[in-house]
This record gives C-alpha cells, structure tokens and sequence, in this order.
C-alpha cells in the first residue's frame, strides 16, 4: 500500500469510528443511536431526521426541536407523538395536522389553538400574541 492509499484509508477509518454512535448519519453532534441523520444535534433514537435538535425517537423528520416520537413530520416545536403534521407547536398526538398549537389529538386540523379552530390571519396573530409573551427556552 502506498502512502497516499494509507492517507486515504486512514481517513476513511477515522470517519467510520466518529460514526459508529450515528450509523450513516452526516454532520450528527451530541447524539446517540441516531441512523441516517443529517446535520443535526442531541438526537437519541432517531433514524432519517434532518435539521433536528434535541429530540427523541423521532422517524423520517426535517425541522424539529425538542420533540419525542414524532415521524414523518416538519416544523415541530416542543411536541410529542404527532404524525405526518407540519408547523405544530406544543402539541400532542396530532396527526395530519397543519397549522396547530398547543392542541391535543386532533386529526386533520389546521389553524388551530388550543383545539379551536381560527382563520388564518387569526391565527397567525394569535400565534404571534402568544409566542411574545412567552418566556424563550
């Protein structure tokens, strides 16, 4: 083997070990047991979520922060056992829900607030309402 092989595998080898926690996971920091990840940190338990913090057991995931068994999802906040919803923030068993926050096991929903229904332009400003008046994490 030549030197330049030898670099070439030595570098190879290295990754390999700094990915042994993450199989096949990508730019993954502070995270355990989390396959296929993409730049991503503090996962556990997670397999093919991307842009996530914090989170665990999550499946199939882009954009989540502090969220637990959510899949198939994207743009979760602080939410737990939601499915196939995007923009949900503290809420819980959503699934196929759009739009929600702080709701709990609605299906099919959007633009919701604590499981009322509101317009669109209500919402949003209700939503902006609530997230300056609550304290930041």
């Amino acid at each position: 083997m030549d030197e330049r092989t030898l670099k070439v595998e030595l570098e190879r080898l290295k990754r390999l070990m700094a990915d042994r926690g993450n199989p096949g996971s990508f730019e993954v920091h502070a995270s355990t047991n989390s396959t296929q990840c993409q730049f991503s940190s503090g996962l556990k338990d997670c397999h093919r979520c991307s842009y996530t913090t914090d989170s665990v057991g999550c499946t199939h995931a882009t954009h989540l922060t502090r969220c637990t068994q959510c899949h198939q999802s994207s743009r979760l906040v602080d939410c737990t056992r939601c499915v196939e919803s995007h923009y949900l923030t503290l809420c819980q068993d959503c699934v196929e829900c759009t739009y929600c926050y702080a709701c709990v096991g609605l299906v099919r929903k959007e633009f919701h607030i604590l499981n009322q229904p509101y317009d669109k332009k209500t919402w949003f400003a209700l939503v902006k309402a609530l997230q300056a008046d609550s304290p930041t994490r």
